[in-house]
């Protein structure tokens, strides 16, 4: 049994599932702001509400790392993974705002599968942040995770196929993919963070 002369700072799993909370209420937010009828504006306010609320949490996270001599695993990997769920959360809010400026009534049928994805993968996000205090049961996260950002890839393709097919006038096009690009990066940034994770159990198992 180790001693540890000086106590671990352990407050960094909450503040890490707190983050990821805050991603699956973003991913939510996209679900309800592609369905019909929604009210675009007032979703996207509620998504900066929420980005906002993430960069604090990240705030938190850092100024925690810069108070703390002993942590939970490498400093480098902390500042990491709070940077990356960080990414995910700006992407999601970014493809919201897009929406809304550029004034988007009707998606391609498409986007639904990606933003599902995106819901997905928040959620098993979330669900996986608890399981950092043990670094048990992680492995089919990360799995997992990889499993829908290529199931993204692949609605991403048939989107742009889509997008480029004539239906839509040119300016329509721009505009759309814009929005469908943010969503992608947003599932990338979800395998980013999973992949710190493995990071983080393969250096402490």
């Amino acid at each position: 049994m180790r001693l540890r002369l000086t106590p671990r700072e352990d407050s960094f799993y909450d503040m890490f599932a707190d983050s990821a909370n805050n991603l699956v209420t973003g991913a939510r937010l996209l679900v309800e702001l592609i369905s019909d009828g929604a009210d675009r504006a007032a979703i996207a306010e509620k998504m900066r509400a929420c980005e906002h609320a993430g960069d604090e949490n990240t705030h938190a996270i850092m100024r925690r790392l810069n108070e703390t001599f002993i942590t939970p695993f490498d400093r480098e990997d902390i500042y990491r993974l709070a940077s990356t769920i960080d990414d995910v959360m700006d992407e999601m809010e970014e493809a919201a705002d897009l929406v809304v400026l550029y004034k988007i009534d009707e998606f391609p049928k498409g986007i639904v599968h990606m933003v599902e994805v995106l819901e997905r993968a928040a959620e098993l996000t979330a669900e996986a942040m608890p399981r950092l205090r043990s670094m048990k049961e992680l492995n089919e996260y990360w799995i997992e995770i990889n499993r829908l950002e290529n199931q993204g890839d692949q609605v991403y393709r048939k989107l742009l196929a889509q997008l480029f097919s004539g239906e839509y006038d040119t300016l329509t096009v721009l505009k759309l993919k814009q929005i469908i690009d943010r969503l992608e990066d947003a599932a990338d940034a979800f395998e980013h963070v999973a992949n710190t994770v493995e990071t983080i159990a393969v250096k402490e198992s």
